[in-house]
């Protein structure tokens, strides 16, 4: 164990604040999979809970081994995996899974282990590090709009347009973040006034065509309208059932909450133990739970703008925001669907929620994170060695 952590590299920060979220999810996850387990009728209760465990323990894996992984390497690897994650967006995208005639087409089966695997959120991070790549690579230089089309924007409209029918809110999510990312990489902002208009004509144009010719590709277009105008409109309908009995949760949990495993609309809430798994948080852990994790997510960014700052080039920073804001802001999102502050989107709580995709594309984020750090800890201790006389004579020796 103790060989273990001496191979740790990178912010201790963060590596704690992970395994804290990792931690605190068990017990939460537990009680609300006993629903799940009773609906489903396939296992059990613990059954679900060492499923948890396993996607956490291969996730801490994952992210153990990226940070051991130089960043530097990330600039090639993400021009490399860019086509990998558009044949497996397309793949996924035509392999004609249906609910109720809606795309529902965000999951590519894992051949030979009995697996399903999200490919958006693998296309998330590999855009993202792309596209910290090519920004780092024109900065502080004069660039046309035309010149950028084809090495940026062109990958990120394939990227967006693949996964757009099956999962507008994951869409969203990600072309706000490639905006954002590129704000703060120094893109001109008004060619990014130009890519965002690009962008309302390309949706609305979609949606036209979706709404005129249903039968032509299967889509979400009418589960999208339907939550936003019930959102906006405050109807009591049947799509609102799950913030409902969210709202009820929440509203259950008072200061210190229930207790856990003492949730009672764990029973009646869909999704308990993954997308709406803050409000059974709140239901047996309080105001009190539901303010610690908000204060976990809130160190987490601190702690990546941190790491960005100190980073020494400008790939690096750039890597750890274009990589790290999405963690945060998935998290916000999903506790604000929770309270009713925005409309039903289906993202997870990253490293609370149940689900292995999601889990392990988080680890992968902070692994990457993680890499960063450990680069600047080591130009730190050589800074350090340097200016040892007595490391000096012993390296001469």
């Amino acid at each position: 164990m103790q060989t273990f952590f001496k191979n740790i590299k990178g912010d201790r920060l963060i590596w704690a604040i992970a395994a804290l979220l990792a931690i605190f999810s068990f017990l939460p996850v537990y009680s609300a999979a006993s629903n799940l387990a009773y609906v489903s009728g396939v296992g059990n209760t613990f059954s679900y809970f060492v499923k948890h465990f396993m996607h956490l323990f291969l996730g801490f894996a994952i992210m153990y081994g990226v940070h051991k992984i130089p960043y530097r390497y990330f600039r090639g690897l993400s021009m490399v995996m860019i086509p990998i994650v558009l044949v497996l967006l397309v793949i996924t995208m035509f392999q004609g899974t249906t609910i109720e005639g809606a795309n529902a087409s965000r999951w590519i089966q894992i051949p030979f282990v009995g697996m399903s695997f999200q490919t958006s959120t693998l296309a998330s991070v590999v855009l993202m590090v792309y596209v910290a790549r090519y920004l780092s690579k024109i900065h502080n230089k004069q660039v046309t709009f035309l010149e950028t089309i084809l090495p940026l924007w062109v990958p990120v409209f394939f990227v967006l347009i693949l996964i757009l029918p099956a999962n507008f809110s994951t869409t969203a999510i990600i072309f706000l973040m490639v905006m954002m990312l590129s704000f703060i990489g120094g893109y001109p902002v008004k060619y990014l006034a130009v890519i965002i208009g690009v962008g309302i004509v390309a949706l609305t144009l979609f949606v036209l065509v979706a709404k005129a010719f249903p039968e032509a590709m299967p889509n979400r277009v009418d589960t999208w309208m339907s939550r936003v105008e019930n959102f906006s409109n405050g109807a009591d309908t049947e799509a609102d059932y799950q913030i409902e009995k969210a709202k009820i949760a929440i509203a259950s949990g008072d200061i210190f909450g229930r207790g856990p495993g003492k949730s009672q609309q764990k029973n009646f809430l869909p999704q308990s133990s993954s997308d709406f798994i803050f409000a059974i948080i709140i239901e047996e852990y309080g105001l009190v739970g539901g303010l610690f994790l908000l204060v976990l997510y809130s160190w987490l960014l601190f702690r990546i703008v941190i790491v960005s700052q100190k980073s020494d080039t400008i790939f690096g920073k750039l890597l750890v925001l274009g990589v790290g804001l999405p963690i945060i802001f998935q998290a916000l999102i999903n506790m604000a669907v929770a309270v009713e502050l925005f409309p039903v989107t289906g993202q997870t709580l990253p490293l609370i929620s149940s689900g292995g995709t999601s889990i392990w594309m988080t680890c992968l984020a902070i692994g990457i994170i993680l890499s960063v750090s450990a680069r600047r800890e080591q130009l730190k201790q050589q800074d350090i060695n340097d200016d040892n006389p007595l490391e000096i004579l012993s390296e001469t020796i």
